[in-house]
């Protein structure tokens, strides 16, 4: 007879019988962790590319209607025609316009970039002649500044803190490896400035463009060949450029007239776009860029050591650190990995109460180091990242590791009680938990896996979280079936025995434990219809209090800074803005007196003449008794009070939403913005009087900018002999400035621009005043045939969807959920808005309402795949569906965690609920498993889940204690990042907790009610093995009977 050969359910005996392998292979996985982390990259959150594109295109002196009618619309249209778009928005404003295009998740951003690129050229003939600068950027979470510094002086001019800024301190650190980019704020360039003065040029009977063509030969630099012989070539070059004012003033405009008689050439700052204020003083502002991939603590220390250098070798001037990603960063991963020791320190000490030894326990707290580095080391090797959620990842997994290790070795030990020996009790005991080991794996495999898939952002960014636990949940069954099994076999003999004679305080408080459960389940399995319809009942309340647990896309997070956006009126210019700004910056002076803000930054006119920027670094967590939000409150008040101009706090956030908390915000879409303006305001009106907890919505196109429009008579301007074209040249070079050259200075490029002299052109009936040629040469005066009309314009033109659109802006109240609040907005809509009129979400709105379907649809997937997981694992539905059904219950019991704690639903508590799933069956499976190999056995179905049950209460109870306890470290951690980790350690404190109670009571009752219905295991492979005989038998005798 041949030897039969050994299965891989025998993993357990080869590791008994060759120890040395088993230790060698753990040792290798100890070894590959502690080499990726020499190489693992280190950073906040995954690598995420957010999938959109943006394009922006500069026309100077474009109006908005201007910009959207025949650029923005342009640009729009043939970047909506690239494959892969989802979503597509553009803004218009004087100057600029801005279009973003969202991309599908699958779409590679480099080759969507280079497609928008191809399509945006294919219509740049279709654009109006004066578009320039179209520039197409790839956005991702990386393109926004992680470092920010201030480059200040007591002496120097802004002019020069500007040429030194960009000689010196920008290409030092964009040296620096992994830096993109530097942008600088405040900055006032070299100019040379051609001031006309209008009536001494009328009276030489000269018009603005005969000044242009003049100045346009001031930068006339051309290559002229070269000459070339056997032994040399010399190149030459015609150089006429001016660069000097007074030789520029010398130019000739025609035989009898100097460019000096009728302006004046001088150098000078250009005029200010911005002013950037650090603590009260005008300053330089940079902003860092990091590249996609690159390290934030390597370009952080990178810019330390720069900074370091600059400050040595800049004379009068200094570069100040204000504010820096990577502080958080460093802040957050450090707590995480306090958070991992002590997580691994209680779950050692729950291991220890229960097993009363330190060599059993150690057996099980080997598991963590081995399972922690196999993990790391599948994090280098997939190319993920040590960040924030990884690590939290790696908590989290922490209680989950041992679980397995818990089961075999305490199955071990009772073998050890029933009398078998060391050797055969480690393979005997692993031997029959093998399957239910192998089982809780694949469950919280399957569960976690799905969470990888997540579609849009919210997936991408939790890919690495769900992949990690399920890395070391799988590490940690291969270490608790190997490793385990072979330390178990060499304990001594007398571990495992009954200790009859003096019991421990822990046993008989277990023993206790033990007949009080025994009591409980006799009374539930007596009356099984009360415990489901009590625990219906529960199940009922969870439901009904689900929707009163404020629901948010994030928990509001303490980043260490308070960010604050002003904006004024239409219209208004830096100097205004300045003085609303420095009312803020007074508000924030006492919290730098307090210590509780380190510095106070300010941009004026950030992205617009009447918008500030203000960001107020706070102090480290440790130095201050406030919170982030806290600080935020208190401002609000004080904030709103400014007269002049409106300000809004703002809290960043991990996802780089921006105004995000607190507010919702919509877009009203249609044809034109007349017909969109009138549905809006009616909207408003009903916001008003329906829905009282929007508090004081706005809207966003306001028609209140100034403009001067100079209406053209055509027809009068033909019979003058005036070109239209000279007209354009002649206002703009006297009201805003035109360029006509750019001249090339020490190699540096100064632009030359014509402008009026001061007091020319100080009110709008100057205008009228302007003369132009005519065909004929003669200068006529613009009043001629032109007339000024002022109008009020909307400042921005918003299209969504490639239809023009109109924002709304509604801050909630603070009970008022955002999730209710885009209900009751969009049944009103539903009932009010007229035909035409679209609506849709925006910003944090539009992600939390893709954030909730994903997460919705990923809590189906993992059901279903557990469901299926473990039907094909129990050969039996029966026996999954006992375990499915305890899941609605484990929900129940976090709800009532997250409402009693106060807790949001947010991505990072929803993420802890799927988890939730995966952990819920791991409880189910230790029990039935063993039930159903007791009804093999030939047990009643309540006798086989009644000794389940109580045999396995001890394993469930540790597995359980190990992993809530090990998620305590999570809610009672402190300093940055802490909001992201109490949000899944109350759903798995709280709602592992309670639901254990739920596995322990209601397995066993669904287990007695489903489990008649169908017939044990065995009996199918007692009937196999039945049929199987006779069909031998009836081979054999037919056998015979052919030999006769």
């Amino acid at each position: 007879m041949l030897r039969p050969s050994i299965s891989f359910r025998d993993l357990p005996s080869l590791a008994v019988r060759r120890p040395t392998l088993i230790v060698v292979l753990n040792l290798l996985i100890i070894v590959a962790g502690l080499g990726a982390l020499l190489g693992v990259e280190v950073r906040e959150l995954p690598d995420v590319d957010r999938p959109w594109v943006s394009v922006r295109a500069f026309f100077e002196g474009a109006s908005p209607e201007t910009m959207d009618a025949e650029v923005t619309s342009v640009i729009e249209g043939a970047v909506a025609r690239v494959s892969g778009v989802r979503t597509i928005a553009s803004a218009s404003e004087e100057d600029n316009a801005r279009i973003w295009a969202q991309f599908a998740p699958n779409v590679d951003i480099d080759v969507a970039a280079n497609d928008v690129r191809e399509a945006v050229a294919g219509v740049a003939r279709r654009l109006p002649e004066g578009v320039e600068d179209i520039v197409v950027v790839k956005a991702d979470s990386n393109a926004r500044p992680i470092i920010r510094l201030a480059l200040t002086s007591a002496r120097l001019s802004q002019e020069a803190l500007t040429q030194l800024a960009e000689e010196d301190v920008q290409p030092e650190l964009l040296a620096i490896e992994g830096v993109a980019l530097v942008n600088l704020f405040g900055d006032r360039k070299r100019v040379l400035r051609v001031v006309v003065d209008p009536m001494r040029l009328a009276s030489y009977h000269l018009s603005i463009d005969d000044v242009a063509k003049v100045l346009a030969s001031t930068d006339m630099d051309v290559p002229a060949g070269s000459f070339k012989s056997d032994d040399q070539l010399l190149l030459v070059r015609a150089d006429a450029s001016l660069w000097q004012p007074d030789e520029v003033e010398r130019l000739a405009i025609n035989e009898d007239v100097r460019l000096g008689d009728v302006a004046r050439a001088i150098y000078g700052p250009a005029e200010a776009l911005s002013h950037t204020l650090l603590n009260g003083r005008k300053v330089i502002g940079m902003a860092l860029i990091r590249k996609a991939k690159s390290n934030t603590i390597a370009i952080s220390n990178g810019v330390d050591r720069a900074v370091e250098r600059l400050n040595k070798r800049l004379k009068g001037a200094e570069v100040i650190k204000i504010s820096d990603d990577a502080r958080f960063i460093r802040g957050s991963i450090r707590e995480v990995i306090y958070s991992l020791g002590i997580a691994t320190l209680v779950v050692i000490a729950v291991i220890y109460i229960f097993m009363t030894a330190v060599r059993p326990t150690l057996i099980p707290a080997l598991a963590i180091p081995i399972a922690l580095s196999g993990t790391i080391a599948a994090i280098w090797l997939l190319g993920f990242s040590i960040n924030i959620l990884t690590l939290l990842a790696l908590v989290l997994a922490t209680g989950m590791i041992v679980d397995d290790a818990i089961v075999v070795v305490e199955n071990i030990q009772r073998q050890r009680r029933l009398g078998q020996r060391p050797l055969a009790a480690a393979v005997l005991g692993t031997r029959q938990v093998f399957f239910a080991v192998l089982a809780t794996t694949a469950t919280l495999v399957s569960v976690f896996l799905p969470i990888a898939f997540l579609p849009s952002v919210a997936g991408r960014l939790f890919a690495e979280f769900g992949f990690v636990l399920a890395i070391a949940v799988a590490i940690s069954s291969f270490v608790a079936l190997t490793l385990c099994p072979m330390l178990a076999a060499r304990l001594p003999a007398s571990w495992g025995a009954p200790d009859t004679a003096r019991p421990s305080p822990m046993v008989k408080l277990g023993n206790r434990m033990v007949a009080l459960y025994q009591r409980l389940l006799d009374f539930t399995l007596g009356a099984p219809v009360l415990m489901l319809g009590g625990a219906i009942l529960i199940a009922a309340c969870a439901f009904a209090l689900y929707p009163t647990i404020d629901r948010e896309l994030l928990p509001r997070e303490d980043r260490g800074a308070i960010v604050i956006y002003m904006q004024g009126p239409d219209g208004v210019g830096l100097d205004y803005m300045d003085r609303q700004s420095a009312q803020a910056e007074a508000l924030l002076e006492p919290l730098r007196d307090a210590g509780e803000v380190s510095n106070i930054f300010a941009i004026v006119g950030r992205w617009d003449l009447n918008r500030v920027f203000l960001m107020a670094p706070l102090t480290p967590w440790a130095d201050r008794a406030r919170s982030q939000n806290d600080i935020a409150q208190a401002l609000r008040g004080p904030l709103k009070a400014i007269p002049g101009a409106t300000a809004r706090v703002s809290q960043p956030n991990s996802l780089n939403l921006r105004r995000s908390g607190g507010r919702l915000e919509f877009t009203l879409t249609g044809g034109n913005y007349k017909g969109i303006a009138a549905a809006a305001d009616a909207f408003l009106v009903a916001m008003h009087e329906r829905l009282p907890n929007l508090e004081d919505p706005e809207i966003e196109y306001q028609q209140t900018q100034p403009q001067l429009s100079v209406k053209v008579d055509r027809r009068r301007a033909e019979d003058l002999g005036i070109s239209v074209e000279g007209l354009t040249n002649t206002l703009r070079a006297m009201v805003d400035g035109l360029k006509v050259a750019e001249l090339n200075v020490n190699d540096r490029t100064i632009p030359v621009r014509i402008e009026s002299a001061a007091g020319a052109i100080d009110d709008p009936s100057d205008l009228s005043n302007l003369f132009v040629p005519s065909a004929a040469g003669h200068l006529v005066p613009l009043s001629a045939f032109i007339t000024l009309e002022e109008v009020g314009v909307a400042a921005e033109l918003d299209r969504a969807g490639q239809k023009r659109a109109i924002e709304i802006d509604a801050p909630l109240a603070p009970d008022y959920t955002l999730p209710q609040a885009m209900a009751d907005v969009q049944a009103l809509a539903d009932e009010t808005l007229p035909p035409g009129i679209g609506l849709h979400f925006i910003r944090e709105a539009a992600t939390l309402q893709d954030a909730s379907n994903d997460v919705a649809f990923t809590f189906a997937v993992a059901i279903l795949v557990v469901f299926l997981v473990l039907a094909a694992q129990f050969e039996s539905v029966f026996s999954a569906l006992v375990i499915v059904l305890t899941v609605p219950f484990g929900l129940a019991a976090a709800v009532f965690a997250l409402k009693f704690t106060g807790s949001s639903l947010n991505i990072y508590s929803q993420i802890g609920l799927v988890m939730l799933v995966g952990l819920m069956a791991k409880n189910g499976i230790l029990v039935v498993e063993f039930a159903d190999q007791l009804r093999d056995q030939g047990l009643s179905v309540r006798d086989a889940v009644r000794e389940a049950a109580l045999t396995r209460l001890r394993p469930v109870m540790m597995t359980m204690l190990s992993t809530v306890l090990g998620a305590l470290p999570l809610i009672l951690g402190s300093g940055p990042g802490m909001e992201a980790r109490a949000a899944i350690g109350w759903v798995v404190f709280g709602g592992l907790g309670m639901a254990t109670v739920f596995t322990l009571v209601l397995i066993p009752v669904l287990y007695s009610i489903l489990a008649p219905f169908r017939a044990p295991r065995a009996d199918a492979a007692q009937r196999l093995s039945e049929e199987l005989s006779e069909s031998e038998r009836a081979a054999d005798l037919a056998f015979r009977q052919g030999a006769e």
